[in-house]
């Protein structure tokens, strides 16, 4: 991702999201929602076109709460699909309810979304991706890897010398507490 750390500082829109966010560890369950649900929706178009869309997003989606999303039913879906604030895909906007759904049986099987990452932590790419497709929907390698990367579960967010990852150095991201325990899925870094 080291063309990000060139291009995204300093950009109106990737900037923003690039040095206070992207690699950030997140533990609250909106958080999270909101940034599984970027993620899929970015699948096949720029990230830059998800950004901009961003707060759309979140008007449509009820700010992320996962259980108002679980909630919907087909008028919510057709409402999604007629609102061009934001990407209108049948598979995305079903996939969004699904893993609501999927998150709030988390919270009594492990106590939440964020538990049920950590209680698989650490993992390798291949790991996270099979253990994501057999749990949500719409969670492919690329989905699941930049996911699992923005919220600094697995490594390469940041080139080591940027600025935001110099930043992020103290904020505890699990994907180098693991290797600072001597992980070894990593590999080098």
């Amino acid at each position: 991702m080291s063309g990000y750390c060139d291009i995204a500082p300093g950009h109106e829109w990737h900037g923003p999201y690039h040095d206070h966010e992207y690699g950030l560890p997140l533990t609250d369950e909106r958080e999270l929602f909101e940034r599984l649900i970027l993620e899929i929706n970015q699948a096949g178009l720029s990230w830059l076109t998800i950004l901009k869309k961003r707060e759309s997003f979140r008007l449509a989606y009820d700010g992320f709460d996962v259980d108002k999303v679980a909630a919907y039913g087909e008028a919510d879906v057709t409402r999604l699909l007629a609102d061009p604030g934001i990407i209108r895909n049948r598979l995305k906007v079903q996939a969004a309810i699904h893993n609501a759904q999927v998150i709030q049986r988390m919270r009594v099987s492990h106590g939440g979304f964020h538990a049920w990452i950590a209680a698989h932590h650490p993992a390798t790419k291949a790991e996270w991706v099979k253990l994501f497709s057999k749990t949500f929907r719409f969670t492919g390698g690329e989905i699941v890897g930049e996911f699992l990367m923005s919220i600094g579960y697995l490594p390469g967010a940041h080139r080591a010398d940027c600025p935001a990852q110099i930043r992020l150095s103290t904020q505890n991201q699990p994907w180098r507490q693991a290797i600072d325990s001597g992980y070894p899925g990593y590999g080098a870094l």
